[in-house]
């Protein structure tokens, strides 16, 4: 049959076999093991004397892994369908064959590598198909063919398992480009062809095991380790030992112990003899290979003991031209003398370097008093099996010195050894996973401070609460201090016995040196509450020295850095709260900053305003205290009163809005649509409609804390510290154009993260106008979302807010000057993000243009510049002709 014929026949099997369930391939997979597993002398005979390498019995111990062990590890694993599934997550992971796989197989172990590789693709449900080393043939072809039998037996497709029955390089070559997966075993040849096919390949790197002995290590288990592992199978384990290095202080102890236990050291003229012996031209001398110690011996011309169990070295160099530094497949050891353990560490790392790189490396050495030494040999050895006090070839493959390690006649070297894996290959390299990933829109959350105080008069019993607190210091600005402000509070700490002090050199708009000279202030005076008063200014700065305070060692840059999810920011805030509490008592109804986890701090040497948000700046209590708020001017009582507005708007209609910011958001709106003008008008006198936009602001700091805001807050920051205008004006001026911008059921471009199923801010737009009463019920949303734009107009025109931009005495050149500047760190601000409608820098552009002329204005230079564009065309035109 030619090789294509058997391809062929083993692809129609493997698809079949593909829709096995797990319950039929288990089957097959325990009797193929069995039926291994019962001819493993046998094929130990037939390995033997058809390569002459190795020694029978150790040939059996390897059968018998290869079937007990292999079956033992896998016997219980998911392989066919669904593997894994979490409902919660929406998360489904499913298992599928790989295909047809070739097989390579080595002529030092032509029988376990082959029940190896085939019982792991008959637990994957994949197909398999053996190209045997020309030298082991007979042997590897009866184990393919008896685990053929036995699969078959079991139910398995005819063919499932195939091989070549003359092996070549034309033939293996062909298996392998028409194969689906290469499990390549050989010499470094053959892996390079298994790479080289087109086709993907697991192939096994050449292993030059190293052997430390450290001195505090136990000799005689040591020596006794490496002698088991090395004359097992004659060495033909690629995992086992082929130098072993030691300091001085143990060299004699250790070759003593070599020698008592059989070894038989070379001597003088010896080594070279044996060193020639070893590698002819370049390259290991294949004779050697599986043979015994006496009969290598006896091909240099060196006399030894027939008993003689390995040939030992004395050598100095790692370098390639010492011979005995090469991987010897065979019991012939190096061994190296050094003055210390890092030097015994440099050889060994050199000699992975030149002939093992990703194998095997081993370290005997006292575990409890070597760790650091370990961790030492553990950052230095590139090798996939870094092995500490076990023979090296039964340990590398695995479950034999460490349960935890799988079994395995396939040892990845990673990328070190050219290699896909760097791990003991098993079944989870035969499957392909497919997830199922069902749509889940990520945790949402709802997080205030512990306590909110408020009605009028309730700051002094708020602050009975501070009892047994030793010192607090008050944050405020200079304004408010020399007001009298902080006496609301001084008065309560001096009665309760709460030592205090007070820092109020806060400005408008705080910057990060202010900040940075409070909290050296704290950091001398040690409080264990901080107590913020004011509105956005005293309340962000205060939240900054908080951090700067319990947290001396952050970077501030760090924790500004923007975040596309707040759960998941590159670098993350730390955890608040250790030495002080932090009360946050509001003067003002707009910010919203005593409930909030923001703050803005100015850099004031770059100008850079940096907005800095996470969960752990949400203060543990705050006041609202309606009678801090009677004096407010009514300038800023208006543009505090239109921030709330902004606030609540873009909350709601913010891809994050929830059940639990909904109701908040919509209270706000009516609170302040209803209050606002009054409590801008009436001035002190209004106390009741004061009382209700403080409510109002503190809703509306719930509802953005947690659903975020929008675009309206991005433009907006922009535009006030380009022109200085208060933050709440530059709200008013932009929150028009975002609401026409954002209400359409077809952007442009969607969020990328949107909680929604499809764009609804027009929808929630209209649903805020009904719950306004701006609506009689029969209206389209789009008529919806108009009258709830004309209220706004309305309210802004009552307060005394203007219509545009350029009324507020902004020059045309100014602002077009700035404006590209403004566009991209708009679209690049941190409230960007959550806007309903992911906006284009364009549209960015148009709406601070719209806002800045005025809508009619604005359309008449459009109209021009698009009329001159169309003559300038027309001009071409008629001169190309």
């Amino acid at each position: 049959m030619t090789i294509e014929q058997t391809i062929q026949n083993v692809r129609l099997a493997q698809k079949q076999y593909s829709t096995f369930t797990q319950e039929q391939v288990d089957k097959v997979f325990r009797e193929a093991s069995l039926a291994a597993n019962a001819s493993r002398i046998k094929l130990a005979k037939m390995a033997f004397e058809e390569t002459g390498m190795g020694i029978v019995e150790d040939k059996v111990i390897k059968n018998h892994f290869a079937s007990e062990y292999i079956y033992n590890q896998y016997k219980d694993v998911k392989t066919c369908g669904i593997i894994e599934k979490d409902a919660s997550y929406g998360i489904t992971k499913i298992a599928e064959p790989i295909g047809v796989i070739a097989g390579i197989v080595p002529t030092t172990n032509p029988t376990s590598t082959a029940i190896f590789k085939a019982l792991i693709a008959l637990k994957t449900r994949n197909a398999i198909i053996f190209s045997p080393h020309p030298r082991a043939k007979k042997a590897t072809i009866e184990a393919a063919r008896i685990i053929r039998d036995a699969a078959v037996k079991a139910g398995a497709p005819e063919n499932i398992v195939g091989w070549i029955e003359e092996p070549s390089i034309e033939a293996s070559n062909t298996l392998m480009r028409s194969a689906d997966l290469i499990l390549a075993t050989g010499g470094p040849g053959m892996v390079k062809a298994a790479y080289s096919s087109g086709v993907p390949a697991i192939g096994v790197g050449a292993g030059n095991t190293p052997v430390v002995i450290d001195d505090t290590a136990h000799i005689k288990m040591a020596v006794n380790s490496i002698l088991l592992s090395k004359t097992f199978d004659n060495g033909v384990i690629c995992a086992s030992e082929q130098s072993v290095i030691t300091t001085e202080n143990i060299y004699e102890e250790v070759k003593k112990e070599l020698a008592d236990r059989g070894a038989y050291i070379l001597k003088g003229d010896e080594i070279a003899k044996v060193g020639k012996t070893i590698v002819i031209d370049g390259h290991l001398n294949g004779d050697i290979v599986g043979q015994s110690a006496y009969k290598i011996a006896k091909m240099a011309g060196v006399d030894v003991p027939e008993n003689a169990k390995v040939l030992v070295g004395e050598v100095e160099s790692v370098e390639l031209e010492e011979p005995f530094s090469h991987e010897k497949l065979s019991p012939v050891l190096a061994l190296y003398k050094t003055k210390s353990f890092d030097e015994s560490l440099q050889k060994a790392d050199r000699l992975i370097e030149l002939g093992g790189m990703g194998h095997t490396s081993v370290l005997y050495i006292d575990e409890l008093d070597g760790v650091d030494k370990i961790a030492k040999f553990a950052k230095t050895m590139k090798t996939g099996r870094t092995l500490i006090n076990m023979p090296a070839a039964q340990g590398a493959i695995g479950d034999v010195f460490n349960f935890k390690l799988a079994p395995s006649l396939t040892l990845g070297c990673g990328s070190w050894g050219g290699n896909a894996v760097s791990e003991n290959v098993g079944v989870k390299h035969l499957i392909n996973i497919k997830t199922v990933a069902e749509r889940r829109e990520n945790m949402l959350w709802f997080r205030v401070p512990e306590k909110v105080y408020f009605k009028y008069g309730s700051l002094p019993v708020a602050l009975n609460e501070l009892q047994g607190k030793k010192k607090a210091v008050i944050v405020t600005d200079s304004v408010l201090a020399s007001l009298g402000y902080t006496d609301h509070i001084t008065k309560v700490l001096e009665d309760i016995g709460v030592d205090f002090r007070i820092f109020s050199d806060v400005q408008a708009d705080p910057t990060l040196s202010t900040v940075k000279k409070g909290a050296e202030m704290m950091q001398s005076y040690q409080p264990d509450v901080i107590i913020a008063l004011g509105g956005g200014s005293p309340m962000d700065a205060a939240k900054i020295m908080w951090v700067m305070y319990e947290h001396p060692e952050v970077d501030f840059q760090d924790l500004a850095m923007t975040f596309m999810d707040i759960r998941k920011r590159i670098v993350q805030f730390p955890k608040m709260g250790g030495k002080a509490e932090f009360w946050a008592v509001t003067t003002s109804a707009g910010t919203g900053s005593e409930v909030t986890p923001f703050a803005v701090i100015t850099d004031d040497k770059t100008g850079t305003k940096y907005p800095l948000a996470d969960y752990e700046l949400t203060p543990d209590v705050a006041v609202v205290d309606p009678q801090l708020m009677l004096s407010m001017p009514a300038g800023l009582t208006a543009a505090s009163g239109i921030d709330v507005m902004t606030h609540a708007v873009e909350a709601y209609a913010s891809i994050l809005a929830s059940d639990f910011t909904n109701p908040l958001a919509l209270e706000a709106m009516r609170l302040t649509l209803k209050y606002l003008p009054e409590s801008v008008k009436g001035g002190a006198k209004a106390k009741k409609a004061k009382e209700k936009m403080a409510n109002a602001s503190c809703a509306a700091g719930m509802a953005f804390s947690n659903a975020f805001l929008g675009v309206c807050h991005s433009m907006a920051h922009k535009l006030g510290a380009a022109f200085h205008l208060p933050h709440g004006t530059a709200n008013a001026l932009l929150l028009d154009e975002v609401i026409r911008f954002n209400a359409t059921d077809k952007p442009l471009k969607m969020a990328g993260f949107a909680q929604y199923k499809y764009p609804n801010a027009k929808s929630r737009y209209a649903k805020a106008a009904d719950y306004l009463g701006l609506t009689k019920g029969n209206e389209t949303p789009e008529e919806k979302t108009k009258l709830l734009r004309a209220a706004i107009r309305k309210l802004k025109e009552e307060i005394g807010i203007k219509a545009t931009i350029a009324d507020y005495g902004i020059s045309e050149e100014e602002f077009l000057g700035k404006l590209d500047q403004m566009v991209e760190d708009a679209f690049d601000d941190q409230c960007t993000g959550a806007n309903p409608r992911y906006p284009l820098m364009t549209e960015l552009k148009e709406m601070y243009l719209r806002a800045y002329y005025g809508v009619e204005k604005f359309n008449e230079i459009k109209s021009l510049k698009v009329a001159k564009e169309k003559s300038k065309e027309k001009a071409q035109e008629k001169k190309a002709q």
